[in-house]
């Protein structure tokens, strides 16, 4: 194993977690003025609403995807009697229609950024940069797993990236096992730790920042500043 390996699958991650953890408090202290998704949605509807739609469904589905890939070891899988045959099918054809669902959704949000006059002059750089690092880290990893599964590969990442991605989150990192996992998932799991490590500095941060108390919140009861005194005629 090579200094070079060692470094990005051993170092690497740590250090954008690092900036993932530290940075998130960072942009909390000093802005939370700015802790948004700053909406444009005042400003085009049509492709907001299926661009976002299909990107937040999809984006979530393969969350959970990856959750149960990755953090999930394969013996658990075995024991409950899911065969590999089971989970590859499930893998390749419901996380593949999340993953399609992501792609174009983000292709949709994406155009409407750059495409759209009005939503173009008003956004940031930072926006668009969102949109592009985002979108790499999807598609990089929708055809790696769609294009390897079709050319009749064997890959299994459960006995690879999962147990390296489990070893990083025990402190016990095993950089080893990446070394020769096949290019596009080094690529899909370099630029999604790179996403980890702007982050804390784009407009994702909006993540965290579900309305959860709405849920037990009481009801607002609005009321007029100052109600109009009924005359004598309407008390009579």
């Amino acid at each position: 194993m090579s200094f070079l390996d060692y470094f990005l699958w051993g170092v690497f991650p740590y250090l954008c977690l690092t900036i993932f953890v530290v940075g998130h408090i960072f942009r909390y202290n000093v802005d939370q003025f700015g802790w948004s998704a700053q909406s444009s949605e005042f400003l085009e509807k049509k492709q907001l609403k299926w661009g976002s739609l299909l990107f937040h469904w999809g984006i979530i589905f393969v969350f959970f995807g990856h959750v149960a890939g990755i953090l999930v070891p394969k013996v658990i899988y075995d024991t409950l009697g899911i065969s590999d045959h089971m989970y590859h099918f499930g893998a390749v054809w419901f996380g593949g229609a999340a993953g399609l669902a992501t792609v174009i959704g983000g292709f949709l949000l994406f155009l409407r950024r750059s495409g759209t006059r009005r939503v173009r002059n008003t956004s940031n750089p930072n926006a668009m940069f969102t949109l592009i690092i985002l979108g790499a880290v999807v598609l990089v990893g929708f055809t790696a797993t769609v294009g390897y599964t079709a050319s009749g590969g064997d890959f299994d990442y459960r006995t690879t990236i999962s147990p390296w991605f489990r070893g990083l989150l025990m402190f016990s990192p095993k950089p080893e096992l990446m070394v020769g996992t096949p290019y596009g998932f080094q690529l899909h799991v370099f630029l999604a730790f790179a996403l980890f490590a702007v982050w804390p500095f784009t407009r994702l941060v909006h993540v965290w920042s579900l309305p959860l108390e709405y849920l037990g919140r009481k009801y607002i009861v609005y009321r007029k500043m100052n109600p109009q005194t009924p005359s004598k005629e309407n008390r009579g």
